[in-house]
């Protein structure tokens, strides 16, 4: 098939849990069909790499990304409009004129949308069957339940009435959806009928980019591994080196933090033991050599690529139950769960201390990857069902597993 793809990321390198998941998408599809990648850039991140992209992808066109300000004149009348105010600002005329004129080019058989904000230019793609990949909603119901203020309330839900109104028109012009969890597909149904059309495709990780890499590991050391970008990640941290981290430094005075990922302009307040890195040039070392990963997020949707990722890399996981969510563990077997400032800290004060109980969580959060979240299993489903969705054959794909790939379905 000729597949164009549509990003919200440049997925290379692979950066932050959204480019990992587009990478090995571009990667299963190039292997099969032939790719044109349409990708948004981020002016910060330089001139996108295109090598690293070749062999994978047949084209590359890049348009510069604008990120939301409340402030400017298009996000105020979207105060006024029926879809949310940041897809009103950030709606690009630049990406809407390269969609179309590169579906001129030539006949394409499938567009694959990724995210809800690329979705938003399914009016330009001439009638081209397409997917919308990775619809992501709980990060919005979230903020609406998190609220603290009656006007805080009031905005997030007027928020989630101009989404589900918007996602209801929206989600008419494709063929197909996918989610990354159960929470995320029930919450998806609930705004739109047609639940034939939704598929489970979660996150997951390619065990041979993580197979080699082995480290030696860094006395009491902690690692986060997470893009300020997205606020969830700095939240987190916030709550992380502000009110837990203190407690464990208190038992363990020589357990150091390091912090990697886009910093998008928002530092941690400078402390003792704390380092914030920033981007790193492969934050797989640095995981590995990590004798803690963790993952204490207050907020968000999905399935957490990073925990995922820790777990290939052998770095066992302290999380939120927030951050393990939707992810198919065992707390206390497949990693430690806790939710307050003071469990969370006996939580990690408990790992460094026990050599048994870290070599155990290990090598189940491990086993784990390789039985469930391997890339090789989810993606034989993904490539099955896109290539009915230009036939329409609807029926053939409500057939099909939809969570994990049945034993049948290897061969």
């Amino acid at each position: 098939m000729q597949i164009l793809f549509l990003s919200r990321w440049y997925p290379y390198p692979a950066n932050n849990g959204s480019k990992l998941r587009i990478w090995n998408l571009l990667r299963a599809l190039g292997r099969r069909h032939t790719v044109t990648l349409v990708s948004f850039v981020d002016p910060a991140e330089g001139t996108p790499d295109l090598e690293g992209l070749r062999g994978i992808v047949s084209e590359v066109h890049t348009v510069p990304w604008r990120e939301f300000d409340p402030g400017s004149l298009r996000a105020l009348v979207g105060f006024f409009a029926l879809a949310p105010r940041w897809m009103v600002d950030t709606f690009s005329p630049q990406m809407a004129e390269t969609i179309r004129r590169v579906l001129h080019s030539q006949k394409y058989d499938l567009v694959i949308a990724s995210q809800v904000v690329m979705g938003a230019y399914a009016g330009h793609f001439e009638n081209v069957p397409a997917i919308l990949e990775e619809v992501e909603l709980g990060v919005y119901f979230q903020k609406q339940e998190r609220a603290v203020s009656a006007f805080r309330k009031i905005r997030h839900s007027l928020t989630l009435f101009k989404l589900r109104l918007y996602l209801r028109n929206l989600l008419k012009r494709f063929s197909g959806y996918t989610v990354v969890s159960e929470r995320e597909k029930g919450l998806l149904e609930g705004m739109v009928s047609g639940s034939e059309r939704v598929r489970i495709i979660p996150n997951c990780v390619e065990l041979e980019d993580y197979r080699d890499i082995r480290m030696p590991k860094r006395e009491n050391s902690l690692i986060y591994a997470g893009s300020f970008r997205y606020d969830v990640n700095y939240e987190a941290m916030q709550w992380f080196v502000g009110e837990v981290f203190p407690r464990i430094l208190a038992e363990i005075p020589t357990a150091q933090l390091t912090i990697t990922g886009d910093p998008a302009g928002k530092r941690i307040e400078p402390r003792t033991h704390v380092m914030q890195v920033g981007l790193v040039p492969d934050v797989r070392p640095v995981v590995a050599s990590s004798m803690i990963s963790l993952a204490p997020l207050q907020t968000g949707g999905g399935t957490r690529l990073k925990i995922l990722e820790a777990m290939a890399l052998r770095s066992p996981v302290v999380s939120t139950s927030k951050g393990a969510e939707g992810l198919e563990v065992r707390a206390g077997e497949h990693l430690l769960v806790a939710d307050s400032p003071q469990d969370f800290a006996a939580a990690v004060i408990r790992l460094l201390k026990d050599e048994t109980l870290r070599e155990s969580i290990t090598e189940a959060g491990y086993r784990l990857v390789e039985e469930k979240y391997s890339w090789q299993k989810a993606l034989i489903f993904f490539l099955k069902w896109i290539e009915t969705i230009p036939t329409g054959s609807l029926s053939g794909i409500s057939q099909l597993e939809t969570r994990h790939v049945d034993d049948d379905e290897k061969n």
